[in-house]
């Protein structure tokens, strides 16, 4: 793994210097009046002791990161709210067979020939789906085909397959980071390779800071438990795949330019809509959860994966239409299961972990106010939406309707809410415009080919 932090000011200079301006009569205190201040430790110790963070929020580091998992990108770095990221696209990007987390515990043989097995499915599925996707895209979009079925052909590379992106957060998440690693339920080893990494580089990029790097370190954080068997008992869950409940309040709020415009001004001119909201169980793949998590503003409990272990897969609906297909992808899934559990025996579920496939099903609790669904509702109402997502998002729409909760017909696709409001031009997406006029057609009528 490689991290490369771009270069900033002293995170510890721009910290004091906000400090001392709240109580500084005579303007801003500049960062460069901190380097060399006396009493600057003391006032950064105590500021952090007494969780004064803010004055270290003001200073983000971005970071270059190469060679991570997946999984870890998904545990750890996408697993809160207080990020950005962007990543090379399994969507988009055809993957790489020297791309591959190996597990520090795990035989390399082994390993490396359950990598390249794998991937001989996955350039497989590509071939095998390219016809059947070609035929259900436009005729303006058809160069688009191959990366179509490397969307698809995807669910069956595992979670150890790695990532470069760049990740952009502020110091405090940076040292929480570090304090929680330990505590991650899978990829551990990782994840306190990753802590040591940005340790190390924190401190060479300002001193001061080694302090707050050690608290960090020494600190006894918990992954706290999930009762998911007694959530789902209690709203009788039974075989659902989404299910909302707890639904507080209405969405009937004005929807106009702040939520049409591109800018999506309600995320800084909150509306009635934040004031109510409801949660959902889902049951997704892991895929489908990396796109899913980054609505920062629809938080979710994701449970630690062996809690809720089952050999249990998502199958694109497409692909269940190709015989041959669908024998190859249930072949390498089921392969994948075999390996993954050989392997949890042997060095444990966290590290044996990078093994399961992109198709693999988790579950977990989501909570969304209603103005940020709106938000959510959209992008994954479109068309060019990841499928299964798209499916999840229309489902919650659905039960929404059905639980007649006020203003939940206002939960739609972009072109249809423009369209409705009179904006040109009415879909967004430009070139990449789906081919379908989904703003004619009657929410009971959308339909996915894939």
């Amino acid at each position: 793994m490689q991290v490369e932090f771009l270069e900033i000011e002293k995170p510890s200079n721009v910290a004091v210097s906000a400090a001392r301006t709240c109580y500084f009569p005579n303007g801003v205190v500049r960062p460069e009046k901190s380097e060399g201040w006396a009493r600057k430790e003391d006032l950064l110790q105590g500021i952090f002791k007494g969780g004064h963070h803010t004055t270290l929020m003001h200073t983000h580091i971005t970071m270059l990161i190469s060679g991570m998992s997946r999984h870890l990108i998904w545990r750890l770095l996408h697993g809160h709210p207080y990020y950005n990221s962007e990543q090379v696209s399994q969507r988009y990007a055809k993957m790489k067979i020297e791309n591959f987390v190996y597990p520090k515990e795990g035989d390399e043989g082994e390993w490396k020939a359950f990598y390249e097995s794998r991937f001989d499915d996955y350039e497989k599925l590509i071939e095998l789906m390219h016809d059947d996707v070609y035929e259900v895209t436009p005729k303006f979009r058809r160069k688009d085909v191959p990366k179509k079925a490397q969307e698809l052909a995807r669910y069956v590379l595992p979670q150890g397959m790695s990532a470069y992106l760049y990740h952009t957060v502020n110091v405090i998440t940076l040292l929480r980071y570090i304090a929680i690693a330990k505590v991650m339920p899978e990829a551990g080893n990782e994840a306190q390779e990753f802590a040591d990494l940005i340790a190390t580089q924190l401190i060479e990029l300002d001193s001061a800071l080694e302090p707050l790097v050690i608290h960090a370190q020494n600190s006894s954080p918990e992954f706290e438990d999930f009762d998911m068997a007694g959530l789902k008992a209690k709203q009788n869950v039974g075989d659902d795949y989404v299910k909302v409940y707890d639904v507080v309040g209405d969405a009937s709020y004005n929807v106009g330019n702040n939520y049409a415009d591109v800018l999506r001004y309600a995320m800084i001119l909150p509306d009635s809509g934040n004031l109510g909201g409801f949660s959902t169980y889902m049951k997704l793949s892991l895929s489908a959860d990396a796109q899913n998590q980054r609505h920062r503003r629809s938080p979710a409990v994701r449970p630690a994966l062996e809690t809720i272990y089952a050999r249990s897969y998502f199958i694109p609906p497409i692909i269940k239409k190709n015989p041959e297909a669908l024998e190859v992808y249930k072949k390498s899934i089921e392969a994948t299961y075999d390996f993954f559990e050989a392997q949890r025996a042997k060095i444990g579920f966290g590290e044996a972990v990078y093994a399961l496939s992109n198709a693999h099903e988790i579950e977990l609790v989501e909570r969304n106010d209603f103005s940020s669904f709106h938000h959510k509702a959209q992008m994954r109402l479109c068309y060019n939406a990841q499928q299964e997502i798209y499916d999840i998002v229309h489902e919650q729409v659905t039960q929404l309707r059905a639980l007649k909760v006020e203003g939940a017909e206002k939960f739609l696709p972009p072109c249809t809410v423009r369209a409705e409001l009179g904006i040109r031009p009415i879909c967004p997406e430009g070139d990449h415009f789906c081919g379908i006029k989904v703003w004619k057609l009657d929410f009971k009528d959308y339909k996915r080919e894939m």
